[in-house]
């Protein structure tokens, strides 16, 4: 691992990681994250983002987007777990059409079972006691997805996917946990939307190893 960069330097890094973000018209996104509380969590906020992350886990962000409304039509745009549930077949298999993967589109159906069966506030309640431990009882919701579920509904964490994790070993960092957590103090930006910057700033800067950390490399 590289020894660890002064939090100064990383905090500059980010700024400009977050003004490229922004130029490249991700305000909204940015902003979606910024407010995000968990006590404002819906039964359709559950559901949408438990689909959501299923679906993304490998698979790309932009396939996914593309995919997303047409699966949620078929969800009843996630309007209720009662009605998925009710409805459980016909709802998989409108779905399937546009998304061939039989098993992660049951595992949407078998989310809204779980939110129906136990009551979406007494599931609220249980996401606020234990995060990550109730979020892991989803199917396809593991040990890494689990926190890119909980950043989504409103609860401060960071995911460890791929791209976080090259840039915390970059700046020196075991987790992308720490890297955001440092950049979150020193910055004030909370911890979820720190986050959603560097992961954003990867995706859109294809050499982002190399431009990160360094002040004068020019955007590609």
């Amino acid at each position: 691992m590289n020894s660890m960069v002064a939090t100064g330097t990383l905090a500059s890094a980010y700024v400009k990681a977050k003004l490229k973000v922004l130029a490249s018209g991700y305000a909204p996104e940015i902003l979606w994250q910024k407010t995000l509380r968990i006590q404002d969590l819906t039964e359709v906020e559950l559901l949408r983002e438990c689909a959501w992350v299923i679906l993304s886990s490998g698979m790309r962000e932009s396939v996914v987007s593309k995919k997303f409304p047409d699966i949620g039509q078929a969800f009843f745009n996630w309007a209720s777990a009662q009605e998925i549930v009710w409805h459980r077949e016909h709802c998989v298999r409108t779905a399937l059409p546009f998304f061939r993967h039989e098993r992660k589109i049951k595992a949407i159906a078998q989310s809204a079972q779980i939110i129906y069966s136990k009551g979406f506030e007494v599931l609220r309640d249980e996401i606020v006691r234990d995060p990550i431990g109730t979020l892991r009882q989803f199917p396809y919701i593991g040990p890494a997805t689990s926190f890119h579920m909980a950043k989504n509904i409103g609860l401060p964490f960071a995911k460890p996917d791929r791209h976080l994790c090259r840039l915390a070993a970059l700046s020196g960092y075991e987790e992308p946990s720490d890297l955001c957590s440092a950049i979150a103090e020193y910055i004030g930006d909370p911890v979820s939307v720190v986050d959603i910057v560097l992961w954003r700033f990867a995706i859109l800067q294809p050499d982002y190893l190399t431009v990160f950390l360094c002040p004068d490399a020019e955007d590609s």
